[in-house]
Order: C-alpha cells, then structure tokens, then sequence
C-alpha cells in the first residue's frame, strides 16, 4: 500500500520541478523568429498557460487512466515513446547487472575467506580503482582500445533484437562492461564486508570446532547469510543502472530512455520528462519490493507480519 503515496509524492514533486524550471516549450517549438504573441498562441494550444494546480490536477487525472500524455515534439503518445525507446535500456541494465554480479559477488566472497592477504589487497585495490573511475570515461577507454585499436566490437550504435540476439549482445558488451564494472566494485565491498560480520560469528565458529570444512563454512553456511545486505545492494544497483545510464548511452549513442530524456530537457517537452520520471520512480519502487520479497527465500527468520 505504501507504493501508492510514494508514487504520487514522486509525480507531485517532478511536475513541480520541471514547470518551475527555466524554460517556455512555447517559445522553443515556435523558434527564435516567432512573435510574443505567436508563443502566446501556442502556449493557449498545449494548455500551458493556465495555472499550474490546474495543470497538476488535469495530469493527476490522466494518469488514474493511464495516459501520461502527448509528446509536444514528437507528436505521438508519451507511453509509445517510451515503449520505443525502452529495450536498449532494459537489455543494457540487465547485461550490466549481470556482469556487476559475477564479478563483484564472488570477488567479495573470496577477499573475505582470505581477509588481510595479498588476494584480498588485490581484489579491494581494484575495486576502489573501479569506484574511482567515471564510467563514461570507462565507455571512452573501452571504446578507444577494445573498438578502435582491436575492432573486436562496436564502437557505437545498438543492434535491436529483431536483427538476432546475437548482434545485440555484441552491440551492448562495451557499454555493459563500462556500467558494471563500477557497480561490481561496490557490490564486492559490501559482499565483503557482509562476509567478514558473519564470519565472527558464534555459529560459524561451532560449525568449524564441529569439524567442517573451511569451504562449507565460508560458502554453504557463511554466504547465505551475508546475502541479505548484498542482495539490497544488488537491487539498489539495478535501480540506480536504469536511471543512470544516460551518460553511457550518450557516450556509444544507444537510443534508450536516456536519451529521450536528455532531448526532452533540452526541448522542454514536459509530458516526456515526467512521463520518464514517472517510469523510473516506479521501478525503484518495483525493485525495492522484490528485494524485500527475497529476503523471505535467502533468510528464513525473516517474516513479513
């Protein structure tokens, strides 16, 4: 129940921050040349001119129908430009998911069973370097050495699926890699972390003075029990790769949600913006639930009343 509030404070806040924003969509649709009484004109058409509560009540009443309006530049329905533009960014956060998880789980894992040797030096060495690194100058460097110099993949561009999986996972390894890099530095950090809290305590040292293994110990008993923090930040890693990839898709030019919402700012095209604002809000929201929901499957003590 409480997605609904949390859903209508984050609609209230964006359409409020977007109209007082700097910026007539009237006077940008109608060109430098236009008159005052031209832009008048055309902001009296896309009902910009009235106050903005009625404004804000008139979406409220779209939205209860689904309708998160029309695009003022692109002429078509908000839900059908973002609907074009949403499979390069879903396939790109889940590739970058993926490799943030294979990397970043196991190398915290292992930094931990091996806590304070040169391993886990090695492992926390790199990961603060790839907290350190933007990922837009990650995409660059991939894009100068893997793309350019070795031609082994795509400098630019995204292939979509209905020309074979095949090329658009080879038009997403660079931009994938560039994202989660960064974010498997922190998910090993915080594996780590998770790690060590659990291996101090009491029933890990029971299950060692009992005679397991140390590879039991550390990935049977140890790692279910760490993956609670790891899984949230996983989640939290998700959210924040769909809503943050604008730079990278601008960076290998993918045409995904993140930059319809970049020409959206720039031509002022509010329904798009807050459209997008909306859509973004809502996966946190989605994401944040099924992290919940999972701790019910990684941790049996935890009950839901």
């Amino acid at each position: 129940m409480a997605l609904i509030p949390v859903a209508l404070v984050v609609a209230t806040v964006a359409f409020v921050l977007i109209h007082m924003a700097p910026g007539d969509p009237g006077s940008v649709i109608a060109g430098p040349d236009a008159t005052p009484e031209d832009v008048q004109k055309l902001s009296q058409q896309l009902g910009l001119d009235r106050p903005l509560l009625v404004q804000l009540f008139g979406w409220y009443g779209r939205l209860l129908q689904g309708d998160l309006g029309r695009s003022i530049f692109l002429r078509k329905p908000v839900v059908e430009a973002i609907l074009d533009r949403v499979e390069p960014t879903v396939l790109l956060t889940l590739s970058a998911t993926f490799i943030a998880i294979l990397i970043g789980v196991p190398s915290g894992v292992i930094s931990a069973r091996f806590h304070n040797s040169a391993t886990d030096q090695a492992f926390m060495t790199l990961a603060l370097l790839g907290i350190s690194i933007p990922n837009f100058l990650l995409g660059l460097l991939f894009v100068l050495f893997f793309g350019v110099w070795l031609s082994w993949f795509p400098v630019a561009g995204y292939s979509p699926l209905e020309y074979g999986v095949a090329q658009t996972l080879r038009s997403l390894v660079l931009p994938s890699f560039a994202l989660g890099l960064v974010q498997s530095a922190l998910i090993a950090r915080i594996a780590r972390s998770s790690m060590l809290d659990v291996l101090r305590e009491q029933f890990i040292t029971t299950g060692r003075s009992k005679g397991l293994g140390e590879r039991a110990v550390v990935y049977k008993h140890a790692f279910r029990n760490a993956l609670v923090p790891t899984v949230t930040v996983i989640g939290i890693s998700f959210a924040v790769l769909i809503s943050g990839a604008v730079v990278v898709e601008t960076v290998f030019n993918i045409p995904g949600l993140g930059r319809l919402i970049v020409s959206a700012v720039l031509r002022r095209d509010y329904p798009v913006i807050q459209g997008v604002v909306l859509c973004i809000a809502g996966v946190y929201m989605l994401v944040n639930l099924l992290v919940d929901l999972s701790y019910l499957a990684i941790d049996p003590r935890v009950r839901y009343q």
